[in-house]
């Protein structure tokens, strides 16, 4: 009997426990006081609380009162209220159509019939922003930090279906929900393409805040002692781990296809070879070839070959070097022509090669077929035209692993450091200049500022906008360069022109002479520089050097 009993005794602890656990839970939960009334707050004047109070008081008090840099935003509320009803619904549209998949995947495990919502809105009370700070940068790039808080009313109901039983998981109003947040909201880069900014990053500044009730079987399980504060803390500290400062939420918004967003990422090294039995366009000769060249998607002039007078079979052996910015969309077009001395030179044929067909630093020849046009269905293309032999390399640039993140250092920096590195390469490469803008910059008789740029004996200059003191140019140039520049410097003058006759027709608004070797040393700087020779005048220039 002894030992019978002992395993009825396990086997009674065994069941009486959870059943004992259970009761207990709905006894504390359906029998807690509800009839509890609620006293009126009090309200009192800032300066009748004594200072503990309103120390306890700076939380709630908005960021616009209390940080000078931090805009209110009552419009943007008043928009956000009228516009939350339908808000509501399209992201509760949203919420649906993304947890259906994922809903789906549980079907038929766990004895799980079925799972659905049974009720799902945020609410009727929508987030309020208590203020917005936005940061100045000298990057293409817009940051701004909205403080955010929401005391929602949201009525969240998933239906659980087992075998024949139905068991709902209710956020009943979520139970006095609250979330406090502080992102970090950064537009870059900036582009001329619509909407304008390429990539949303998305970062919060402080851990936030989030309190809400959870309801299993019509039961306040936070209720529960100990459960409450175990469940906030572990939530906040989850999405502070995923996107707390540093950690960042990268949304792109416009496809890298589209060109707005590609800096060079290496050298096309083209060798055009010969031509083979070219068309014969002269009337009393032969033809007078020559070739032009050109990426696709390069807003510069085409490159081109010298003139072989009067030769079917010309062979140049001349090379030539193009900027890549994305070898795999990118396209290496090849137009052949007929110089003539007085009309419009004819057209012999084209081609184009992909340039994902080239392995990186590895030399490819390619013989290709000359085309009236790139349209499948013409018949013309099936006429002889001849062939061109053309020798491609592509060089990737290196890869610069001692660049700053752009999330710690590019934000909030008056001087932007590509790379830290004291190793300087003394290898070829390509000097990226962009003109961004100037400010304060004055004549004396007109003010039709452009920037000419002087460097190795090469001239370049911006276009000329008229009659602005603070213009925006926002031009690039390139200067390819079979060394690195160390100990040279580059000219940057700003000078204005007046249109049409006028004794004085150009005149220097102020210039600086950089020294590369901080570009050599760190890949890329980004600054404001005073103007020598003007009273307040600053000019805006971002340099870059990259390596083969």
């Amino acid at each position: 009997m002894g030992f019978v009993g002992t395993i009825l005794g396990i086997v009674g602890f065994g069941f009486g426990f959870p059943i004992g656990i259970l009761l207990g839970y709905f006894l504390y939960i359906y029998f807690q006081p509800t009839n509890v009334e609620k006293e009126e707050p009090i309200i009192r004047p800032l300066n009748e609380l004594d200072s503990k109070t309103l120390h306890a008081l700076l939380p709630e008090i908005p960021s616009w009162m209390k940080n000078p840099d931090c805009d209110r935003v009552d419009w943007m509320n008043q928009f956000i209220f009228d516009m939350w009803p339908y808000l509501d619904k399209a992201i509760c549209n949203t919420i649906r159509s993304t947890t259906k998949p994922i809903f789906d995947q549980y079907i038929g495990k766990y004895c799980i019939e079925s799972i659905e919502f049974d009720h799902l809105t945020l609410g009727t009370l929508p987030p309020t922003i208590h203020g917005v700070k936005v940061y100045e940068t000298q990057e293409k790039q817009l940051a701004i930090e909205p403080g955010v808080r929401w005391a929602g009313n949201a009525n969240i109901s998933v239906i659980l279906k087992f075998l024949s039983f139905r068991v709902t998981v209710q956020c009943s109003q979520l139970l006095d929900l609250q979330i406090f947040l502080v992102p970090r909201i950064t537009l870059k880069p900036l582009v001329p393409s619509f909407p304008c900014f390429a990539n949303l990053s998305v970062s919060l500044m402080e851990k936030p805040h989030v309190d809400f009730g959870l309801k299993l079987l019509g039961g306040d399980i936070m209720a529960i002692p100990g459960l409450y504060r175990f469940i906030q803390e572990t939530v906040a500290a989850q999405i502070s781990n995923l996107y707390h400062w540093p950690k960042v939420l990268e949304v792109p918004i416009l496809d890298g296809a589209s060109g707005a967003t590609k800096k060079p990422v290496g050298i096309l090294h083209v060798k055009v070879v010969r031509a083979l039995n070219l068309r014969k366009m002269d009337f009393l000769g032969k033809s007078d070839p020559y070739v032009k060249l050109r990426l696709s998607g390069d807003r510069l002039p085409s490159k081109k070959t010298s003139i072989k007078m009067s030769n079917l079979n010309p062979e140049w052996n001349e090379q030539f070097k193009l900027i890549v910015k994305d070898p795999e969309t990118q396209v290496l077009e090849l137009h052949v022509f007929d110089w003539e001395k007085v009309k419009m030179h004819d057209k012999l044929g084209m081609q184009v090669i992909p340039l994902r067909l080239l392995t990186p630093h590895e030399t490819k020849t390619f013989t290709v077929d000359l085309l009236k046009n790139l349209n499948p269905n013409d018949s013309q293309n099936k006429r002889n035209r001849g062939q061109l032999v053309v020798e491609l390399t592509f060089d990737p640039f290196k890869e610069e692993n001692g660049r700053l993140s752009d999330t710690l250092d590019g934000d909030f920096r008056h001087s932007s450091i590509g790379r830290a590195s004291h190793d300087i390469s003394f290898n070829g490469g390509v000097l990226l200049v962009t003109i961004e803008s100037a400010e304060n910059i004055e004549g004396k008789h007109h003010n039709n500022p452009y920037v000419l740029i002087l460097f190795r004996g090469e001239k370049k200059k911006t276009k000329m906008i008229k009659k602005s003191r603070d213009p925006r140019w926002n031009e690039e140039f390139q200067f390819m360069l079979e060394e690195a520049p160390v100990g040279q410097k580059i000219h940057i003058e700003v000078m204005s022109k007046r249109r049409g006759f006028s004794f004085h027709g150009k005149e220097s608004l102020g210039h600086v002479d950089i020294n590369l070797l901080d570009v050599v040393n760190n890949g890329r700087i980004n600054e404001r520089y005073h103007l020598i020779n003007s009273r307040n005048g600053t000019i805006h220039i971002e340099i870059e050097w990259s390596t083969t």
